[in-house]
């Protein structure tokens, strides 16, 4: 059974942008949900670990990343209005393909739900900070596995361009069915 929801990914390869779209929906009073991965590396660098550590085994923590979107979305109500900061359960296709896993469970995974509309932010200048450990190079396979992932499952994939972060957010806003 596909569980239809009314959630809304924010997507996009690293450098686009989601976190400060994410931040600016939030700042309007929707309801939002943080970047999986990075939640994880704060909580684990919190507790002491370095980056480094956190990501010795890019396999492994893909797969812990996995579960954690997994944990987040069954507590999700599906009927109500979520933007999900590119960290939905399809972007995990495109990073498990990055990490030489099979993508298997995160497209078996991805195929329980229906989301309401997948946008995806054209990429910014890359830039590295605490979390980001990919290179531009990764970064531009990320941009069209993750482009594909989405494809792939049937959706549309609404193309946010480059403007200033209000005129994204306006965009996207117009572009939903809220």
């Amino acid at each position: 059974m596909v569980i239809n929801t009314n959630w809304y990914i924010i997507t996009g390869a690293p450098c686009a942008g989601k976190t400060k779209v994410i931040e600016y929906l939030a700042s309007l009073g929707y309801v939002t949900v943080p970047e999986a991965a990075r939640t994880l590396i704060d909580a684990e660098i919190k507790q002491g670990k370095t980056i480094q550590e956190v990501r010795s085994s890019e396999a492994e923590f893909q797969k812990r990343v996995f579960r954690m979107k997994i944990e987040v979305e069954n507590k999700l109500p599906p009927e109500q209005i979520v933007f999900i900061d590119g960290g939905a359960i399809p972007s995990s296709i495109a990073y498990y393909q990055i990490a030489g896993l099979s993508p298997a469970p995160a497209i078996k995974e991805a195929k329980k739900r229906k989301y309401k509309g997948v946008f995806f932010l054209e990429r910014l200048p890359h830039k590295n900070d605490y979390a980001r450990v990919e290179d531009e190079k990764a970064t531009l396979k990320l941009d069209r596995l993750l482009s594909e992932a989405y494809r792939d499952l049937g959706y549309e994939v609404i193309r946010v361009p480059i403007k200033p972060i209000e005129e994204r957010v306006q965009f996207i806003l117009s572009q939903a069915c809220l």
